[in-house]
């Protein structure tokens, strides 16, 4: 963050290194250390309740000095000292030990421990059965402490950082630390400062009210948002005195939400002035582009948004964890069956007795114990025993594992971004290994399928439409070149040069009314701190958001360039008097286009500095005849060759774009009629060159030219509308709240009055800016927004002309072909008010506004009630480019067996488009789409079309079983023998969810290859993650990369956030980020199934130690009557968990690899191995169990038959046991390990030695640790037996001989693919590559046996003739199965005109290549594919497979319900 610190007191104590015992420099001033004792104490005691609790009321603090404080109503409010740690010194111990207690198995081992107190049950020393659980829990607090002491630093850096706050008795602002700020203070903030609370902004050293911020340390967004000072109040251009401030402040109770806020001031004379959102500064963000900005205090601390969003880390359990838990119960349950079988054993033993044993004492009463209460003792006497049969370092083991997973995938170098300096960022630190169960994923497609850098592609004006084939071949040239931004401005032959005053060169003078930022050391160190906090490269480009140059520069359409000059011209003769519509739809367009925004203007010298006067119109040095000259034998030259070939127009484009903002001209009367007069004598232009124009443009060139224009907008897609305005030269020049002046093309300057601006929100999905214009005076509203809206807002069709209803279908054409062409859409309209409609509505607005109660509703009806009977102007195609490598990322996941959603807001046929681009739907799948408003059609549909699919799909077949009892886990959906995919819309989906439809649904989508979302709303997203989840109980990730992705990603099982250019809404509240959808592949297929297969194979291998070791002591008490006696040293086995053999598993789980990433990535098919849980289920634990179960067997009665008949002790039979058990389980783990590794190797022969050593040592110094036992020099006199080492060296193998058995079988004779790729890994280089390119061919051929297409045609004919269909969509298959045509009415069934009904079509296209089509034939020439029968009325079958010129068509077989 970009903060500034008190000087002389931060620095001073972090180099003294004490915790503030010093008073931080003003910090501690009487006032407000009385204050602060006052607020510690109401804030830790009750609260007095307020009269109304949804209300917060505030008044300076100023009238209230240290004498009359506790008169101030403030008091109640906290301090903005923050406190995020959980514990202190005092509270640290008792605390720590509490939160630990929530974990089962903690209480389960305090409560053995407690029981071993017990002198008729213990079954060892007291004092030694607390040493395990000690030994866990002080770790773990060792751990908790350090993470909190880490927060405490951090909380004491941000409390102790400076700002000035208002001293009544200075009369000044002084500095006060960030935990002196109280509710109701008067904060002064300055340029670059971080604000440090939420504070009402009063007063800006803008003259317009206006305070840019920087919310990058809040959401990561680096474009700045506009702030603007509470409306009405008087004095802007004067200094704000605080002490004359005597309103009151009401407003709302503290919340969460980053988008809202409303209240009023009540001022002395009982007015009201109502304020929202766009006066309120947040905590946290920073100051840009304005000197000085006063507020008052709303909240402070814990109370702000920004804390109040800050939950900290997500805790989430993982599907392993939840198997564990579930495999700990059954081992509860198995140590309960081994307590029971030892009670009621030794019951039976003492039973066989005639008379009592001498070892059996009776109490003081002379009584002995009954057999019965004799094998109760012995049964919790063997719960003590066999405790360690529960796992307890099993939990610290996991965490320390899942830490080095992290580490090692936060430094994977191909997880790492360079462009964006962005590495993956691991969140959450408990769920790696979920990573590599993934079943479904849910995507969105802007900005994470895609790049979301909007380029402006093609556009429709007044029904004509502009294909801007010079603009095409301009992206095509980048995209094959792949070049930088450096490079790519070098190619001069492919692309015209810069045609707007943005790019006609750069002065090193700043314009007259740019905003100078604060230029200190400190800032530029600050900033680039910050700016490498955020992970972006430090450049001067990287300040300004969407601003690439393949985002900037745009090729003009020879054509509507030359119709955009004939409208700038008749623009500045606009009067009430002359009928110029045509023309002016034109200019009306492009003006919206650099009007409708709010993009901030800067210079290219002075990035970031907003511009707020104009330059001037007329540089020095060139008179208004020559400019004249210039202009009209410019204008002659582009007619005479607008219909040349391309690259002529290209030039010719280009020398006009390059100059013509260049010239700027006053308002030119005549020019409409001698534009006319130029046409019919075009004979002095045909011999016009461009050598001639650089010849007379000489003196402009070599003249003093305006700095070069920076655009900063608030969203790509604004950023791309600017620019494209920009190219055909109108440019936005300058904008303040109130104005904003646009030069045209001819260089004249328009300054239009900003009357009103309703602003973007989903709801409304639309845009609107009310002004007036300078030439007719008319009040103009400006709206741009999604075609499903804007569509609706027009005029009615009855009322209107024949020529706007011709314009708004042609326009639907075109929109249509924009779609299907993968672009973005966006409706361009204006509306014409008079003054006294526009009075009327702007009253009702502000009484809106000044609301309190419904003011969200009552703006929302203003908007809607402005935004009505609009005139269509134009409609743009915006291309969003697929970010690179998202195809094959795609198709691997695919082949990995995870199914893919996409949940999008944009149009059907733009998403559709995309999922061909990206391989989410093949050429040859059967797709299926579903729109209706009906909920009685949906349902038929969902039955009709769930049975046909059925028919293809095997799915529900019975699960496997193991002994004909126990099922498998599910395992991961497998491709059917046809594919399909599903495409629904939001009101189909609205419908689903809402009226119960919702296992249909599922039934149908878990039976398609991929499906895809549209129209869905970010709630809706969140709900088809959670039904998936609830319905499937399959493993599901989300991702995203923008606000509305955030309800998905918190509802998925594995949320995953992209750092794109939408900010970090997702990031924040994601569990990994990433910077490129690319990144996924080798996340889930490597990673994942590392974590997965490691982590799986660790928490089993525990399982079988603690089963394998605690079954040495159980079969021991066959032979000692079930005493619960040992024959093993306590000592050596505590240590045997905590020390023997638990560094081994660790780092088998951190750096064990099965097969390698090249081979993982070569064959995603492995991946289904963590899919289908193969490695850790239930048979698996049950077969493990078992080994467990034989292996102590052996480990136990091969020594008890070697030691049979002599007279050895107990511990000199129990350490061979011991020695031969530690030998085991080690060479059990090296038998799992599939990489060895240096590290692996050590740790083995370390715990190894260690055993050895401990060994020695104890049983040389322990003379009486264990009575009336004795261990002492046990092992040293067994290590000079040869007994000893024929046992250490046979026993193992005869106990690891099973296993090794089965395992060579099964990778002899039925190997399994992660076995063939592990054989696979360890060829050399290249003949590896090509086994698994055999391999991969060899599972293709298998498994490409589609179903024949006749069968799917005939399936389909029953499918469109159902009775169960909507009338209307039965008369439209009827009429498909005879071979007649179909209407446009039958086959969109995105028609407005019928909502209600539902059609289905089914279409099926040859697969070939297409010749391209003739540019001269228009978008919509008809295809040569056209079926007869179909006339001017209809729509040709291929219509809707037709990519962008030149591409080929499809094969596809699709079904639209």
């Amino acid at each position: 963050m970009s903060r500034r610190i008190v000087p002389g007191c931060f620095s001073r104590m972090v180099w003294k290194k004490h915790f503030f015992k010093e008073s931080c420099c003003r910090c501690g001033s009487p006032d407000t250390e009385i204050q602060n004792e006052e607020l510690e104490k109401r804030g830790k005691g009750k609260k007095r309740k307020k009269k109304n609790e949804n209300k917060r009321v505030i008044v300076s603090n100023l009238p209230f000095g240290s004498q009359k404080w506790k008169e101030n109503p403030n008091r109640h409010y906290g301090s903005n000292k923050i406190k995020t740690t959980k514990y202190t010194i005092l509270t640290f111990l008792p605390k720590n030990i509490y939160e630990q207690f929530h974990r089962f198995a903690n209480v389960y081992f305090v409560f053995i421990a407690l029981l071993n107190f017990v002198p008729v049950v213990n079954a060892f020393q007291p004092e030694v059965s607390l040493i395990p659980i000690c030994v866990i829990m002080t770790i773990t607090a060792i751990k908790d402490a350090w993470e909190d002491f880490r927060r405490y630093k951090l909380d004491k850096e941000i409390n102790h950082m400076g700002c000035y706050i208002y001293s009544r008795e200075e009369r000044a602002y002084v500095e006060r630390c960030w935990k002196d700020v109280r509710v109701g203070d008067f904060v002064q903030l300055q340029c670059n400062e971080t604000i440090p609370a939420d504070i009402l902004l009063l007063h800006s050293s803008d003259q317009s009210g206006i305070c840019h911020l920087e919310t990058a340390n809040l959401d990561g967004e680096t474009n700045l948002k506009q702030r603007r000072v509470v409306r009405g109040l008087p004095g802007q251009n004067a200094l704000f005195e605080p002490e004359f401030f005597q309103s009151t402040i009401t407003c709302e109770m503290p919340n969460n939400n980053l988008n809202k806020f409303q209240g009023y001031m009540e001022q002395p004379n009982d007015e009201r002035v109502g304020f929202n959102i766009e006066s309120l500064l947040l905590r946290g963000c920073t100051i840009r582009n304005t000197e000085v900005a006063v507020g008052i205090v709303i909240y402070a601390g814990h109370e702000t948004k920004a804390m109040l969003n800050n939950n900290g880390p997500r805790y989430k359990r993982s599907r392993i964890e939840r198997r564990m838990n579930v495999d700990i119960f059954l081992c509860v349950g198995l140590l309960f069956v081994m307590c029971l079988i030892g009670a009621v054993g030794h019951g039976i033993w003492t039973g066989t007795f005639s008379e009592h044993p001498p070892y059996d004492v009776p109490d003081e009463y002379g009584n002995f114990l009954s057999p019965a209460l004799a094998g109760f003792y012995t049964f919790l006497t063997m719960i003590i025993l066999l405790q360690t049969l529960i796992p307890i370092s099993l939990y610290v083991s996991i965490e320390l594992v899942k830490l080095g997973q992290v580490f090692l995938i936060h430094n994977d170098i191909d997880l790492y971004d360079e462009a964006a300096d962005l590495p993956i960022q691991c969140r959450a630190l408990n769920i790696t290994e979920d990573l590599g169960q993934i079943q479904y994923i849910f995507s969105d497609k802007t900005g994470t399928l895609t790049e979301n850098k909007m380029v402006f592609r093609r556009c429709t004006v007044d029904g004509i439409e502009f294909s801007h084939q010079e603009n095409a071949k301009r992206l095509e040239t980048h995209k094959e070149l792949d070049l930088d931004d450096e490079d790519f401005t070098k190619l001069q032959p492919f692309t015209l040069p810069p045609p707007t005053l943005g790019r006609a060169g750069c002065a090193q003078q700043s314009p007259p009314g740019a905003l100078r930022r604060c230029q200190s050391a400190r800032a530029r160190v600050q900033g680039h701190a910050r700016s490498r906090s955020l992970g972006r490269r430090d450049s001067s480009q990287s300040q300004v958001a969407f601003s690439s140059t393949i985002e900037k520069d745009v090729t003009p359409d020879s054509r509507l360039l030359r119709r955009v000059r004939e409208a700038a011209l008749q623009t500045e003769s606009l009067s009430p008097f002359i009928p110029t519509r045509t023309s002016t739809a034109f200019a009306d367009f492009f003006l919206a286009l650099a009007i409708c925004n709010t993009v901030l203007v800067s210079t290219a010298t002075e990035p970031r500095q907003r511009v707020t006067i104009p330059p001037p119109i007329k540089p020095p040095g060139i008179t208004l005849e020559k400019i004249h000259q210039i202009f009209q034998r410019l204008k002659l030259a582009s007619l005479s060759q607008s219909f040349s070939s391309s690259q002529s127009s290209s030039e010719l484009g280009a020398s006009f774009g390059a100059r013509g903002p260049e010239e700027p001209l006053p308002a030119l009367g005549s020019g409409d009629s001698s534009d006319r007069g130029d046409r019919r004598d075009s004979s002095d232009s045909t011999d016009m060159g461009p050598a001639s124009l650089e010849e007379m443009l000489q003196s402009v060139s070599s003249s003093s030219l305006p700095p070069a224009l920076c655009y900063e907008a608030e969203s790509p897609d604004e950023a791309a509308l600017v620019h494209a305005a920009q190219a055909y030269s109108f440019s936005l020049v300058s904008r303040t709240p109130e104005r904003v002046t646009v030069r045209l093309p001819q260089g004249t300057l328009l300054t239009f009055d900003i009357l009103h601006t309703l602003g973007f929100d989903s709801v409304r999905k639309r845009m609107s800016v009310v002004v007036r214009h300078p030439l007719t005076k008319e009040i103009v509203v400006y709206t741009k927004g999604a075609d499903s809206v804007i569509m609706d807002l027009l005029e009615d069709s009855a009322g209107a002309e024949k020529r706007m209803k011709r314009i708004k279908e042609k326009t639907q054409k075109h929109l249509d072909l924009y779609a299907r062409d993968g672009l973005r859409t966006l409706c361009i309209a204006k509306k014409v008010l008079n003054e006294d409609d526009f009075q009327k509505w702007a009253n009702f607005r502000r009484e809106a506004e000044a609301a309190i109660e419904n003011r969200e509703e009552l703006l929302m009806e203003t908007a809607q009630h402005l935004e009505t009977k609009l005139t269509l102007l134009g409609a743009t195609g915006i291309e969003d480019r697929l970010q690179d490598g998202v195809p094959d990322t795609i198709m691997a996941l695919r082949e990995a067996g995870i199914q893919i959603w996409v949940l999008t807001g944009d149009k059907q046929e733009t998403a559709v488009n995309i999922a061909y681009s990206c391989k989410l739907l093949d050429q040859r799948d059967t797709v299926f789409t579903i729109n209706t408003e009906n909920k009685e059609t949906c349902e038929s549909l969902l039955d009709l079309t769930l049975e046909e699919v059925r028919k293809s799909y095997e799915w529900d077949k019975p699960r496997r079983k193991i002994f004909g009892i126990i099922p498998t886990a599910p395992e991961a959906p497998e491709a059917p023998s046809t594919e399909f995919g599903l495409v629904i819309d939001g009101k189909t989906l609205s419908l689903i969810l809402q009226g119960g439809l919702q296992e249909k649904f599922v039934s149908l989508a878990r039976r398609c290859r991929s499906v895809l979302c549209c129209r869905s709303t970010p709630l809706q997203k969140g709900m088809v993650v959670r039904l998936l989840r609830g319905q499937l109980r399959g493993m599901t990730l989300a991702i995203g990369d923008g606000a509305n992705d955030v309800s998905m990603i918190q509802a998925a099982d594995v949320g995953i956030g992209i750092s794109g250019q939408e900010g970090m809404q997702a990031v924040m509240a994601s569990d990994f980020a990433i910077a490129r959808f690319k990144h996924l592949k080798k996340l889930l297929l490597v990673h994942g199934h590392w974590c997965y297969s490691r982590l799986a194979k660790m928490v089993i291998y525990f399982f079988y130690k603690n089963v394998s070791y605690v079954n040495l002591l159980f079969w021991y008490q066959f032979f000692c009557g079930f005493s619960g006696s040992t024959m093993i040293d306590y000592w050596q086995m505590i240590f045997f968990n905590l020390f023997f053999t638990s560094v081994p598993p660790i780092l088998f789980g951190v750096l064990d690899k099965d097969v390698s990433a090249e081979t993982l990535l070569g064959l995603p098919e492995l991946y289904r191995n963590g899919q289908n849980s193969e490695i850790y289920n239930l048979s698996t634990f049950i077969i493990t169990m078992l080994d467990a179960f034989y292996q102590s067997l052996i480990c136990f009665f091969v020594p008890y038959l070697v030691y049979k008949d002599s007279d050895i002790d107990v511990f000199s039979f129990g350490n061979p046991i011991n020695t031969i058990s530690l030998l085991t389980i080690l060479l059990h783990q090296a038998l799992e390990m599939k990489t060895w590794t240096l590290s692996q190797l050590v740790a083995m022969m370390c715990s190894l030695g260690f055993y050895l050593v401990f060994s020695l040592i104890y049983n040389a110094v322990c003379l009486l640790c264990n009575p009336p036992t004795n261990p002492y020099w046990i092992l040293e006199r067994q290590l000079s037996e040869p007994t000893f080492y024929l046992l250490c060296l046979l026993t193992p193998p005869a106990a690891l001989l099973p296993r090794f058995f089965i395992s060579a079988l099964r990778g002899t004779f039925g190997a399994s693919l992660i076995l063939k790729a592990q054989q696979i890994d360890k060829l050399p280089k290249g003949q590896r590559d090509l086994e698994i390119q055999k391999l991969r061919s060899r599972k293709a051929t298998s498994g490409a046996s589609p179903a024949p297409n006749d069968d799917l045609d005939q399936s389909i004919s029953h499918l469109c003739v159902s009775p169960f269909l909507h009338p209307a969509a039965a008369a439209v298959s009827q009429g498909h199965t005879e071979g007649q045509g179909l209407s446009s009415s039958a086959v969109n069934p995105l028609r407005r005109g019928t909502p209600q009904e539902s059609y289905c079509f089914y279409n099926r296209w040859a697969e070939e290549e297409s010749a391209a089509t003739d540019s001269s034939a228009g978008p919509f020439a008809p295809s040569r594919g056209t079926a007869p029968g179909q006339g001017s009325g209809q729509v040709p079958k291929d219509r809707d497979s037709r990519s962008s010129s030149g591409s080929h068509r499809r094969s596809v077989s699709a079904v639209t319900l």
